[in-house]
């Protein structure tokens, strides 16, 4: 893993590494991103198309997908959520995204879509990190089980599962996405069972 350097305390530099990879800044140490599947990025694009639609319609942000954002700045930590809502509270919704590798700026709603390379400890530690850095809101998706979970804090979670619905609300309010919508689930298609456990 390389290292990245601050010589300034209100400067963090773009680390070198191949511009076609995806990375984490973690401490300090650049971490390669794991690639999502096939079905994750569907249903990761997915989310991106329906959010971002809706926010630019009402005015109320910007939906971004897999942008690295700097989260902490004394811990020179940056993550890239997979889909990311920012507010036009924090980001004006028709100011544009800065020229930089990481966005200076903390998103309200942070999505991650749960892949087969991800672990149980490593999603539990974003949602902390996330909540600590500022975000607002978490949603976990779990394609599998085809399940989201809804974080309003990192002990404070709601279980969705096919027949709920998505509500945006309170940061995209009127925003209603059905879990079968999300992921085509057919009438006829039996669901998983409900569970109170993460998959």
């Amino acid at each position: 893993m390389a290292t990245v350097t601050s010589p300034r305390s209100d400067v963090v530099p773009a680390p070198s590494i191949a511009d076609d990879t995806l990375y984490e800044v973690v401490d300090g140490q650049v971490v390669e991103k794991a690639t999502m599947g096939a079905y994750e990025g569907e249903l990761a694009s997915r989310l991106v198309a329906y959010l971002l639609t809706f926010a630019e319609t009402h005015k109320l942000g910007k939906v971004v997908g897999e942008v690295l954002f700097l989260i902490d700045r004394v811990r020179n930590l940056q993550r890239r959520p997979d889909v990311a809502f920012v507010s036009d509270a924090r980001w004006p919704y028709n100011r544009s995204a800065p020229q930089t590798a990481a966005w200076d700026v903390v998103p309200d709603l942070a999505i991650e879509v749960n892949s087969p390379t991800n672990t149980g400890n490593e999603i539990i530690a974003k949602v902390d990190e996330y909540f600590r850095a500022g975000v607002q809101y978490v949603w976990v998706v779990y394609p599998n089980a085809r399940t989201v979970y809804l974080y309003e804090s990192p002990n404070q979670v709601k279980i969705l599962q096919v027949g709920d619905t998505l509500d945006g609300a309170p940061l995209l309010p009127g925003f209603h996405l059905p879990l079968a919508m999300l992921f085509k689930v057919q009438a006829d298609e039996p669901t998983p069972e409900r569970s109170t456990t993460r998959p």
